[in-house]
């Protein structure tokens, strides 16, 4: 299993130390999660806003690992629960707990499996290189797509999956694509500078 970049940044400090490094870093990806969420453009045809969540759960994950790239979105989702303002700014959708209860619920419930999955696979190395942060990160896209659209074919009167993925699934998925195939670049540029600086210097 390989380290993933935040195991990398913090393993020279004292356990205590990187302990509280990591558990900094979790809260950061919760941070940024939120601050995603409000960047959100309604659509006029569909209950789901376009935001840029997705990504910034998925290169978080990779850069946490599974297991706290989980807790960062637990800690998010917890967060929304008790009535805090992290979810999409929205005037026909609330926040707290009604708001996994809405159209947006099933993508919002998908971000900690999604979360491990990507950071999972960034601790077999999938984030070191392109092509594989690619796979990685469709991994997880793949599932917040599919609780997304799977909810709300069990809120919508028809319960109709062609109509799940009329409001949730094609309107978003091209424009979902390119994010994913920018955002992929992001870890493997963050550990090829790791790498350089690391790189004993031989010149004279």
């Amino acid at each position: 299993m390989y380290p993933t970049f935040v195991d990398a940044l913090t393993s020279r400090a004292d356990a205590r130390v990187r302990a509280v490094e990591q558990a900094g870093a979790v809260v950061a990806v919760t941070a940024l999660t939120a601050a995603a969420a409000q960047i959100a453009i309604p659509l006029p045809f569909t209950p789901v806003p376009f935001t840029f969540q997705p990504m910034v759960v998925l290169v978080g994950a990779a850069a946490l690992g599974s297991r706290r790239g989980m807790a960062s979105q637990m800690l998010y989702l917890a967060l929304g629960l008790v009535g805090l303002p992290v979810f999409a700014a929205s005037p026909a959708l609330p926040q707290g707990i009604a708001r996994l209860l809405g159209p947006t619920g099933g993508y919002l419930m998908s971000y900690p499996v999604a979360a491990f999955i990507a950071g999972y696979l960034a601790e077999r190395g999938f984030d070191r290189r392109y092509t594989t942060f690619v796979l990685a990160m469709a991994a997880g896209l793949s599932v917040v797509f599919a609780c997304g659209v799977g909810w709300l074919t069990v809120i919508q009167p028809a319960h109709s999956v062609r109509a799940a993925l009329a409001a949730g699934f094609y309107p978003f998925v091209l424009a979902d694509l390119v994010k994913l195939f920018v955002a992929a670049s992001v870890m493997p540029a963050l550990w090829r500078q790791r790498y350089d600086a690391e790189r004993p210097n031989t010149s004279r």
